[in-house]
């Protein structure tokens, strides 16, 4: 742990243009950061010893307020548009004096972390916050560095955090005034008018999905990760609500990382030092190891508690259905260290179908492996995200859509070529409904999904009898050790076949139209994987 925080004006801070503050503190123990955050009135302890704290005007992240600095490194490069906005370099010295400014005469809080559990691929991150509490949620995520590394340590990327600081978009270029932007030319990020500490861990992840695949031939992932007994890896994607964190959190597993990982020649290893789960409706009986993770060093986000206590009432969600809570890894009780493992054996899609078309589980080609990849889908449904009332078709390219800085096809084929250089399964697993769209069907039992993913892991799908599923062309598995035989084929789960067929052919037809945006830059298998319409849509 770092207890070796000490209060200084180091020149490398006025290197920043932060000479002027009044102190800066580095690398305080979380105890310390904790302290510093009661005493300055930020938060409060609940009595699972947790930080609990509010984040202001923003709950969650801002992606139209992310901007990528437009210069020579990356015009050519970033896959400009509705996730990676320009900002002009002329623009960044104005806004950026401005920020420093703004954290004159005022105390900041250093961290020196790095990210990339392997060591070739590790990237040093110094994060220079406002608050104690956003300073403490920078140890948490990020991978800790011992009192060695520090007395040695070079800060490759800097991240400077000043959530008090509101820009004025006609002066700094900004939208409104609230704004994250990546400087690659300056290996600098800068965050502003935002509390939420999202930020500070989803700008690191787009770094690295830019500097991995591009540099480094390494596939950047937004997945959870866990390794078996035997030394077996596997993955798991999903967008909100499909299960991700839930399925992978698996006792019987060791857990290498619950949400962004690097996938080289060689290993899978986590980006980061610690999880930021969400806690809405958490509980013991749901999901034991984030219940337990909930202790001192822990930082709650926009929780409340019951009334007259400091026990989290994990279900009111009146501030946001956002309520986060960050901790570091070894929160966790299997949890490995260091937090990688070798390639992947299994690779596991996740995704709420609440439209109830596709099997429980059906294992992808190559060629379908890298389609549904670049597709992403799930369904949100209703309580997943404030006003949706009935499903909502949701798409984002390789599950992670707005934290790509590169086209989303390049992130497929590098999958491919992964795929093609060793043995891996790839399975496409429905969390979502059975027996009916969302409204007629059932939610899919948990218990069936678990024993699916087990029987997957443990080479019990190897060798049974395959069936084809007509239009997505998904081959799935003719029985499974625990679940029932005839909830496999989804069509046989519906009372009316014909309802299914047309259902089966719209979802397809959502599919295609989704992946026209990426088809001139896919290449051939990937087109060869679309689903194909049975009937005219």
């Amino acid at each position: 742990m770092n207890e070796f925080g000490i209060k200084s004006k180091e020149a490398t801070v006025a290197s920043l243009g932060l000479s002027n503050v009044s102190a800066a503190y580095w690398n305080l123990s979380p105890a310390e950061l904790v302290e510093e955050t009661i005493i300055r009135g930020e938060g409060f302890l609940t009595d699972t010893g947790a930080l609990a704290v509010d984040t202001g005007e923003f709950t969650g992240r801002s992606p139209k307020d992310k901007f990528i600095v437009y210069d020579d490194v990356t015009k050519d490069t970033i896959w400009w548009g509705d996730v990676n906005f320009r900002f002009e370099a002329n623009q960044w010295d104005t806004l950026y004096n401005r920020v420093t400014a703004y954290l004159s005469g005022k105390e900041v809080y250093v961290r020196d972390n790095y990210a990339c559990a392997d060591p070739k691929y590790r990237v040093n991150v110094r994060t220079i916050t406002e608050y104690p509490s956003s300073n403490l949620f920078a140890n948490n995520m990020f991978i800790r560095p011992s009192y060695d590394e520090i007395m040695k340590y070079t800060p490759e990327w800097t991240i400077i955090n000043a959530p008090g600081f509101r820009a004025n978009p006609n002066i700094d270029g900004t939208r409104q005034h609230n704004f994250t932007i990546m400087n690659f030319s300056k290996k600098i990020i800068l965050i502003g008018g935002s509390g939420y500490t999202g930020e500070i861990k989803k700008g690191i992840f787009t770094l690295l999905n830019y500097i991995l695949p591009h540099e480094k031939n390494v596939l950047s992932m937004h997945c959870s990760a866990n390794i078996g007994k035997d030394g077996d890896t596997a993955i798991f994607f999903g967008l909100s609500g499909t299960g991700k964190t839930t399925l992978s959190a698996d006792p019987q597993r060791g857990l290498i990382g619950d949400d962004e990982h690097g996938w080289s020649d060689s290993s899978v290893f986590n980006f980061e030092g610690g999880c930021y789960a969400k806690c809405v409706d958490l509980s013991k009986e749901k999901e034991p190891q984030i219940f337990e993770a909930v202790k001192f060093g822990a930082l709650l986000e926009n929780i409340e508690c019951y009334e007259n206590t400091t026990t989290v009432d994990y279900s009111n969600i009146s501030k946001t259905e956002n309520t986060r809570v960050s901790y570091p890894i070894h929160h966790i009780s299997n949890a490995v260290e260091p937090s990688l493992g070798g390639a992947p054996q299994n690779i596991f899609f996740l995704t709420c179908d609440a439209f109830g078309v596709l099997p429980p589980i059906s294992k992808l080609t190559t060629g379908q492996a890298m389609y549904h990849f670049i597709s992403g889908y799930t369904a949100k449904v209703a309580g997943t995200e404030m006003g949706i009332t009935e499903p909502t078709i949701a798409f984002s390219a390789c599950f992670g859509k707005a934290f790509l800085p590169l086209h989303p096809t390049k992130y497929a084929e590098l999958l491919g070529k992964k795929l093609e250089s060793g043995k891996v399964n790839v399975w496409l697993v429905n969390t979502g409904w059975s027996g009916g769209s969302f409204g007629t069907g059932s939610r899919m039992k948990l218990a069936y999904t678990r024993a699916l993913i087990t029987a997957a892991l443990n080479g019990n799908l190897d060798n049974v009898k395959y069936d084809t599923l007509p239009i997505f062309n998904l081959h799935y598995p003719s029985n499974c050790p625990g679940v029932p035989t005839e909830i496999l084929n989804p069509r046989q789960t519906w009372e009316d076949k014909d309802a299914y067929d047309a259902k089966a052919n719209d979802l397809a037809a959502k599919f295609i139209k989704n992946f026209e945006q990426y088809s001139d830059a896919a290449n051939t298998s990937i087109k060869e994987a679309a689903p194909k319409l049975s009937i005219p849509a």
